[in-house]
């Protein structure tokens, strides 16, 4: 077998430190160049680099090292960059690519103009996310930069072959590759990477200082080494950097000195609320935004993870378990719980990706929340105007609900904002909340389409509209009421069928009175709202996969504890009554304002209904899980009047019909709805769930009765909505496994 083509013929680095050296040497044992030529202005690190191994040839001048090279790396510090620029700049071929490993682009792109007068559309500057305290030829690893991440900051005009090329090296090294703009990366950078390094020599500085030192630094915990290692970096590179980027960097030092002397002050005067709210804040954003954020260096996001069920066929679902926390009734807790005086305090808050992003965000309007531990969440009122600036876009996830429902919250409040999301929710549209909060007065920008991110103007008056839905959605009720909180005068919304009352029951749970004239609920703006306990219910949307395993597999006898059993919520339970479905209502109770109760549900043989228009609102969300139970019934099923599901985390219509396709059912697609005719066959087969959670939940519950094994790809939104999905399906009996990053 011949190896594989190297990505460029011959590659010049120029300066062989540690970034040089490394790559060099990854370069060398990956195969990504014919040749690796190394120049260090030193020529003894150029000669132990050739002994080493890490480069091919030890070039005697910067014109030797330069001609012939289809790239040239220029690994030196920021400082001396224009220097060689201009020696080089004579020998360089014309279609040659040139790059950096700098930690600041925009003093490189000065350089590069300076010396060429322009900025070459070969010119592509890079920075590789990775180093040690360590330095020099001997230091020169391979392995460096795998796992890590390397941005290039391309201007429009640069060559897209030389930035793919570019890219196939980086990433040959083991490498994730971003782009980003060259103003971007350098305040990215001087917030999480120079200002750290700059305290870090001053705290080592300011200590080795002190009269005690010596104990100082014999008694460190590890917490103060590890933080501290960074400051045995090379100081002539870090006097370069902070130099270089010395616009980004004092910014960035005014904000953090500006926030140090706030705690400062609240030490001084024993303001323990400002201490807890800045610390608590700061700990969950520090585990959220590993998790949660896209598209910027150090952080991971859902989209970029590969998570595959590996479903096998069969099996029976017995067992007595607790779903998680009803979503829609986490958000809402949060969401008043911060608007209201006093402590909100919250058991059965569901831990999912979704919900932890709406609590982030309250955090990052400066609101204290304790937690959450084991579903337990306590929340420090900041009142109906007590919320602050966010600093930045609100990062809302994978959650419609949110967006939606934080349009309506931040439509009146003084301060700008923005809404932003992930790939999935960025592609959902908002204009049928966005128009009719602009009839309230509220100025909102979307993206073509009416789409995310939402932009909100603050310091807008609102006035009470009466709104005829057109659609029923229970997103768009609560955005308006709760935009109606802050409205002058009376906020009307009139449904055209039920949906969810949760946002009305909370309400007045704390305290704030919601009328209700038939279809219509509304609200009168300028009351308050007052902390108080919530007891979130098991989600009924997460406790319906397990209703229809259970009454599609046979011998399953399963009991669901502490369902949520909301009027408005239940359709799924009718539909699959109607069915025949056998389920069982026990120990029924109301607990915070929601009807709760015990769910037990045996094997049972379904047959075909046409599922009446009066429930479709009421089982929005569980209709995927539902055209399974369609598929295993006998008979036919007619869903109409169910556009809603069109627009949901992906065309749920369209994508179930493909899925059961796939696995051998026929259906027939309508405008509005879907014809399933049960008792196909449904075999094994690979199904493309979209990114929707509960597109890949519906399909390993079909795993019950398939003759075959199913894979579904792209499942790790499952998260989003049910934690713990898989580990609960396995202990009831569903054959599940998983294969890829959760």
């Amino acid at each position: 077998m011949a190896a594989p083509e190297p990505v460029f013929r011959r590659v010049a680095v120029i300066g062989l430190g540690l970034i040089g050296g490394s790559l060099a040497s990854a370069m060398r044992k990956y195969r990504l160049a014919g040749t690796v030529v190394g120049f260090d202005r030193k020529a003894e690190d150029a000669a132990l680099g050739v002994e080493l191994g890490v480069i091919d040839e030890a070039a005697g001048s910067l014109e030797q090292a330069v001609q012939g090279s289809d790239l040239i790396v220029l690994a030196v510090p920021v400082r001396a960059t224009r220097a060689v620029l201009e020696q080089i700049q004579p020998f360089l071929a014309e279609d040659a690519v040139l790059t950096d490993v700098g930690s600041t682009k925009s003093s490189f792109i000065a350089d590069v103009e300076a010396v060429f007068g322009t900025l070459p559309a070969n010119v592509i500057p890079g920075h590789p996310i990775a180093g040690s305290e360590k330095s020099g030829i001997r230091a020169a690893n391979p392995e460096l930069f795998a796992h890590h991440k390397v941005i290039l900051t391309p201007a429009d005009s640069a060559i897209p072959s030389g930035v793919s090329r570019l890219t196939a090296l980086w990433e040959g090294t083991g490498a994730t590759v971003l782009t980003m703009s060259v103003a971007y990366h350098d305040e990215v950078l001087a917030a999480t990477s120079h200002l750290p390094h700059l305290i870090a020599f001053s705290l080592v500085d300011t200590l080795a200082g002190e009269d005690e030192n010596m104990d100082i630094f014999r008694y460190a915990a590890g917490g103060f080494r590890d933080f501290t290692r960074i400051a045995a970096s090379d100081p002539v590179m870090w006097h370069d950097i902070f130099l270089s980027n010395r616009d980004a960097v004092l910014r960035v030092i005014d904000h953090f000195t500006q926030d140090l002397d706030q705690l400062r002050s609240a030490i001084a005067a024993g303001d323990g609320a400002t201490l807890l709210r800045v610390f608590s804040r700061a700990k969950a954003a520090r585990e959220h935004f590993s998790k949660m954020l896209s598209g910027q260096a150090y952080v991971t996001n859902n989209s970029d993870k590969q998570v595959t069920f590996l479903m096998q066929p069969g099996g029976s679902v017995r067992g007595d378990i607790r779903v998680p926390g009803d979503k829609s009734m986490s958000h809402r807790s949060i969401m008043l719980g911060a608007l209201a005086e006093g402590i909100t305090e919250v058991k059965g808050f569901l831990e999912g990706e979704d919900s932890l992003a709406t609590l982030q965000a309250f955090r990052d309007m400066g609101v204290t929340i304790e937690g959450p531990e084991d579903g337990f969440v306590r929340i420090h009122g900041v009142g109906m105007n007590g919320l602050q600036a966010p600093r930045g876009p609100l990062y809302l996830g994978n959650s419609g609900t949110a967006m939606r429902l934080f349009a309506g919250l931040l439509a009146a409040q003084p301060f700008d904002s923005e809404l932003s999301g992930d790939t999935s929710l960025s592609k959902r549209p908002m204009g049928r909340v966005a128009d009719p909060l602009r009839a309230m007065g509220a100025v909102i920008d979307t993206a073509e389409g009416g789409r995310p991110p939402l932009k909100i103007r603050g310091g807008q008056h609102l006035t009470g509209i009466h709104y005829d839905m057109p659609v029923a959605s229970a997103q768009v009720k609560s955005c308006l009421l709760l935009a109606g909180l802050y409205a002058e005068g009376v906020t009307s919304v009139t449904e055209p069928a039920p949906t969810r009352d949760h946002t009305e029951r909370m309400l007045q749970g704390f305290g704030y009175h919601v009328h209700h004239d038939g279809a219509t609920a509304s609200v009168t703006g300028g009351g308050k709202l007052t902390g108080g306990a919530i007891d979130v219910p098991a989600d009924i949307s997460s406790a319906a996969f397990f209703l229809v395993a259970a009454s599609i597999a046979p011998d399953s006898d399963l009991t669901l504890r502490h369902v949520g059993m909301n009027p408005t919520r239940v359709g799924v339970i009718n539909i699959l009554r109607q069915m025949g479905a056998d389920i069982e209502v026990l120990e029924e109770r109301v607990i915070g304002g929601e009807p709760v109760a015990d769910l037990r549900v045996r094997s049972a043989s379904l047959k075909g209904i046409d599922i009446p228009e009066d429930q479709v609102p009421l089982a929005i969300d569980e209709f995927p899980v539902l055209f399974i139970a369609a598929a295993c019934a006998e008979g036919r099923t007619v869903l109409r009047g169910a556009e809603e599901l069109r627009v949901k985390e992906s065309d749920r219509i369209q994508v179930m019909a493909d899925g059961l396709a796939a696995l051998g059912v026929e259906t027939t697609v309508t405008p509005d709805g879907i014809i399933i005719d049960g008792g196909q066959t449904i075999g094994g087969g690979t199904i493309e769930s979209h990114e929707d959670h509960r597109i890949s939940m519906s399909f390993a519950v079909a795993s019950l009765r398939a003759n075959g094994p199913i894979r579904i790809n792209d499942c790790a939104n499952v998260a989003t909505s049910f934690p713990g999905f898989v580990e609960l399906a396995k202990q009831t009996g569903i054959q599940i496994s998983t294969e890829g990053v959760q």
